[in-house]
């Protein structure tokens, strides 16, 4: 069995829990309807999504929402978040490591919002692999932005917070995915707030 990194045992254990009472609310959810129709509008025919890093679903109640007839699926590491996601009853939730999730099938769509900042770089690649294999068009990627890697203190923790430019890297690695879209979500939004989030769509071309 696969030792897991220090990035996964920390978001598995207390810390990860902490998150999951941080991040809730109807202002959140509101926040992630507003983001979502913006970034689906510019999308055909979905009708799977696959997000890495599904927390308690707070994304995936927005995608229900927006997307009554898709079949959503998430991945989350951390037991408890695990839990509240999979009793929404809106989307399969497999518990475990991104990076163990079995390349079974393709989806629709993949993404990640708030995951990739929270991976040491050298296990981006792998982060990546699995965005690019699992998606068979499109995949929507909401992180936080910097043109160079730079690593940001997190509530006192170090290595546990990087931003860069995630889509850009994969544009890089991959030759057919494209930029469809992007767009920045801000924190003093008067009617949506959000948590400074850039959001890039890449697709497959055909």
């Amino acid at each position: 069995m696969r030792e897991l990194t220090a990035q996964e045992q920390f978001w598995q254990g207390d810390f990860g829990d902490q998150y999951v009472e941080r991040n809730q609310g109807n202002t959140l959810i509101a926040g992630n309807l507003a983001l979502f129709s913006r970034i689906l509008a510019r999308t055909q025919r979905l009708n799977s999504v696959l997000e890495l890093g599904t927390n308690i679903g707070n994304n995936l109640l927005a995608l229900h929402q927006l997307l009554p007839g898709c079949h959503l699926h998430g991945v989350e590491i951390n037991a408890k978040a695990h839990a509240q996601a999979q009793s929404l009853g809106i989307a399969s939730v497999w518990q475990g490591s991104l990076f163990d999730y079995p390349q079974a099938r393709s989806f629709d769509l993949t993404m990640t919002k708030g995951v990739l900042i929270h991976l040491a770089p050298e296990l981006l690649p792998a982060a990546y692999a699995q965005l690019y294999d699992l998606s068979s068009r499109y995949i929507l990627i909401a992180e936080y932005y910097n043109p160079a890697p730079v690593e940001v203190l997190y509530r006192g923790n170090s290595g546990k917070l990087f931003k860069r430019d995630f889509a850009g890297e994969m544009l890089d690695r991959y030759s057919d995915l494209q930029l469809l879209d992007y767009g920045f979500s801000y924190h003093r939004d008067p009617q949506f707030p959000s948590d400074d989030i850039t959001w890039f769509l890449l697709e497959k071309r055909p």
